[in-house]
This record gives C-alpha cells, structure tokens and sequence, in this order.
C-alpha cells in the first residue's frame, strides 16, 4: 500500500470557539496518539486531508503525518462529521508501525454483472459492505473484490470463499453470507399471481365442463 503525505501543524488551540475558527480557515482539528505517546492536538488543512483519504486505500490509507519536521506514520482511526453537512469535523491519527498488525474495517466491493440472475428475474444481494481484518500496515487490502459474474440463483459467497492476500486475516466468521443470488420478490410475487389466475382458470373451465 503507498503511503500518502500529509502536514499537520501542531500547538492548536483547544476548546470549540478555536476549532470553529479553524474550520472556517479551512483547517480540522485533529488529535495523534499511539503507542504510549502523549496526545498531541495538530490541525490539517481540510482540502489536503480530503486528497490524502480518497485515494484506492480510503480511510485506511497510510499516512506519513509531517509534524514540526518529523514524520509520523499513522493511520485515521476516527473521523467526526457534521451531521447535517456531512462535513468532517475532527480527525484522530493513530501511530503504527510497519511491523504491527492492526485491525481496521476494508469494504467489500462487488465486481461484474451476474447475467445468469438477471435472466431469471433474480437479484443479487449484498449481506456485508465491509469486513474486520487483521494485518500489518502496508497489507491491508483497499478492498475485498467479488467477482459475481459466474453466479446463478441459489449460489451465497461467504466469507471463507473470499481470497485474501497472504498476510491477512479475516476476523469474521467463514460460514457467514456476504452475497447471495436469489429469487427478487417481484418475480416471486409475479410468479404467484400467475398461479393464481391459472388455478381460476381451471376452475372456471371444471364449472363451465
């Protein structure tokens, strides 16, 4: 995984008149701790930390934080947003180690167009969007990738189907469903009203005969 730089510029001010006086400089808050370091309050320019989170890694992205000259290698552990903007509104930067597994959240992303379901009035659901793995920084997938082209109804992808790069563990139950190819209810409820109608009229044609 590439890491992504980032400058953070320490000696904040605390309390919530300073971080709105950030915010509206376009700066967030944020806080870097780990491995017994003392917190340390930094602030990150919005538009820069918004860069260094979109990138193929996400959320999960290895970020090198830059703080009065000294590099830190961290990972966001929690964003807080706005919940009516959705605008991020606090960051905490967790430091790792190359060397350190560690536990994050990777999504599930599916791949391909299951014809086979699609002909047969099927859909195809997904059951998880994300999953706990267990790796060191620089193995953590951007994604677990489902390939659902070859699915047909009837067929579920659990977890233990899934392959994982070596390195990483799954902390999620194997028998577990993350998708599955079924029946949609509105075939099933089509298919239903069809039986219906036929069984009015066989009984019509036995009243008539």
């Amino acid at each position: 995984m590439a890491e992504v730089a980032l400058r953070a510029e320490s000696g904040r001010k605390m309390g919530s008149r300073a971080s709105r006086r950030l915010r509206a400089e376009g700066k967030i808050p944020a806080v870097l701790y780990g491995h017994g370091a003392e917190p340390r309050s930094v602030a990150v320019v919005r538009r820069e930390l918004r860069q260094a989170l979109t990138t193929e890694a996400g959320m999960n992205a290895l970020i090198d934080l830059e703080v009065d000259g000294t590099q830190h290698l961290t990972i966001v552990r929690d964003v807080q947003r706005d919940p009516v903007r959705n605008r991020v509104t606090h960051v905490d930067f967790i430091l790792v180690n190359r060397d350190e597994v560690m536990t994050v959240e990777v999504p599930v992303v599916l791949h391909g167009t299951a014809e086979e379901v699609k002909r047969e009035g099927g859909t195809i659901d997904q059951v998880l969007f994300s999953l706990t793995v267990s790796a060191t920084p620089g193995q953590i997938p951007n994604e677990l990738a489902i390939d659902v082209t070859g699915m047909v109804i009837g067929d579920t992808v659990r977890v233990s189907d899934l392959a994982v790069p070596a390195g990483v563990t799954i902390e999620v139950d194997g028998d577990e469903p993350v998708v599955t190819a079924a029946v949609s209810q509105t075939t099933i409820e089509a298919e239903e009203l069809d039986a219906e109608a036929e069984a009015v009229a066989e009984e019509d044609q036995e009243a008539a005969g």
